[in-house]
């Protein structure tokens, strides 16, 4: 008899109160509008964060100078941003989130495993930005000579929080509304804040570090891409699929990446000149990012600055939590997407937590965080994008949600492709600041890269060669099978009607 078809929610317009009831189900085409350029607002207000600045340290913690560091993160960008834009595009196609396109190429079943991994993801890039809203409240209030203690961080989490899970729950209209808010407030402010410090920038400093070696060059690369792009693309889809079926596809492509890239290209450089002007500096970002920076500050400007931090942080932690919340219900999870969304509030409120009252600092956890996730992430990326590339039509709807439909329960070859990603990819990434991934590097001895304390150890090469292997493999070993799913004919089976939970287990 086979395993019945899974449910997705019916499409539906928002309930009272503005909050959006589509879950992961394809957007009917009624729903369907917005442009290309629409895109723009949510990608740059997720990625206008203070904490853009703060990776102008990161970079140089590599022992790269100026120059290098710019040039690495310029092409890390752009480059892990386009591959947002091309998952964008799949989302223009198939009317439907990531995690439900994703299926496509996984199978329906199979696409549980990406969908757990994107789920760990968003909620680790929730509670990150959430617990350093927290601590840059708390330095800005002890800047001030306000109470900067136990009860002030309480209450700031409570703040904070409730903004984040508030945006998640009501969904795609708020969000799409706050973003343009958050976007006009942070960049004007975001501006005022670099004419206020630019009088501590010495480029004579700046100008003399020295450079690094090419390996630390290519781990410096590679942080970009998973601290930027690669953090983002299991979501890309989320945003663009209200978007009309005509659209074009090279503004969808194109407003994703310029919209995400264009402040953080300018933040880090800026970042890059604080940074390498100060090594105290340059050593107290690396326990708080945000609140080292509003030391440079006037007493006047500190208030403006906690908006315009908090605000910026809440920008991305409200996609997060938005995408986190779809990915949960494509794990599996039969609860309604507002809930799933307030399931993901509780663990980030619990995650930030720990980190900020009990981390002992924030760039070793951070780094550890982004490589770990960052390899199969990109192994799926891989995957995903060359997915893309190899299909002529669009997705259909109802096999989505089908194992017995066109894309099957399980396709080995992506997961395999996934799973070996994760493992050469493991083996040729350490995270030494984070004792508990000490187990990582494992193969770096026997391919002859010096070990774990040689001089390849810190360039997470990993992270590459998963994205490449994902990729590659995809291209020369799934090519028939997409073909063969689109000549198939769809089940045409009718999605059930009415109903507002996701898929149960098969």
């Amino acid at each position: 008899m086979g395993a019945p078809p899974l449910v997705p929610p019916a499409p539906s317009e928002a309930a009272p109160g503005g909050i959006e009831l589509n879950g992961i189900n394809a957007i009917e085409e009624a729903e369907h509008k917005g442009r290309p350029r629409d895109l723009f607002w949510p990608w740059f207000a997720a990625n206008v964060s203070v904490l853009g600045i703060a990776y102008g340290s990161f970079l140089l913690d590599f022992g790269i100078s100026f120059a290098q560091a710019t040039v690495v993160g310029v092409v890390g960008i752009v480059v892990s941003f386009l591959f947002c834009g091309f998952v964008a595009l799949a989302g223009k196609r198939g009317h439907a989130p990531t995690m439900t396109l994703s299926r496509a190429a996984f199978g329906v079943n199979g696409n549980r495993l990406p969908s757990a991994l994107s789920w760990l993801l968003t909620v680790g890039w929730e509670t990150v930005l959430a617990s350093l809203a927290v601590l840059a409240t708390a330095t800005v209030f002890s800047a001030l000579g306000w109470a900067s203690g136990t009860a002030t961080r309480l209450l700031a989490l409570a703040v904070v929080a409730a903004l984040i899970i508030v945006g998640g729950v009501l969904g795609f209209e708020f969000i799409m509304r706050l973003q343009k808010w958050i976007t006009v407030v942070t960049g004007v402010l975001t501006v005022v804040y670099a004419v206020l410090v630019l009088d501590t920038i010495d480029l004579g400093t700046v100008t003399a570090i020295p450079a690094g070696s090419a390996p630390q060059v290519v781990g410096a690369f590679v942080f970009m891409m998973t601290g930027f792009g690669l953090g983002w693309v299991n979501a890309a889809a989320d945003y663009s699929r209200y978007l009309p079926a005509r659209s074009s596809s090279a503004g969808v492509v194109g407003w994703t990446t310029f919209g995400a890239s264009l402040a953080p290209l300018l933040l880090l450089v800026f970042g890059l000149l604080l940074a390498g002007s100060s090594p105290d500096l340059n050593a107290a970002i690396a326990a708080d990012p945000i609140g080292a920076l509003a030391l440079l500050l006037p007493t006047w400007f500190l208030v403006p600055f906690a908006v315009v931090a908090v605000l910026g942080l809440i920008g991305g932690a409200v996609l997060d939590i938005y995408s986190s919340g779809l990915a949960l219900l494509s794990v599996g999870v039969r609860v309604p997407r507002p809930v799933a969304a307030g399931i993901d509030g509780v663990l980030m409120i619990l995650g930030a937590v720990y980190v900020v009252f009990f981390a002992a600092d924030f760039l070793g956890p951070f780094q550890g965080f982004l490589i770990t996730l960052g390899v199969p992430i990109a192994a799926w990326c891989g995957v995903f994008v060359a997915d893309v590339a190899l299909r002529r039509s669009g997705y259909d709807a109802p096999d989505l949600f089908d194992p017995r439909g066109r894309y099957g329960s399980v396709r080995l070859v992506p997961v395999a492709l996934v799973v070996l990603g994760s493992v050469l990819g493991w083996g040729l990434v350490t995270n030494g600041s984070a004792g508990w991934l000490s187990w990582q590097g494992y193969l770096l001895a026997p391919f002859g890269l010096g070990g774990r304390e040689g001089a390849w150890a810190y360039a997470n090469l990993g992270v590459l060669v998963a994205l490449a292997l994902g990729f590659v493999g995809t291209l020369l070993l799934s090519r028939r099978a997409v073909r063969a799913q689109e000549a198939r004919p769809s089940t045409g089976r009718p999605l059930p009607a009415g109903s507002t939970t996701p898929d149960p287990v098969a």
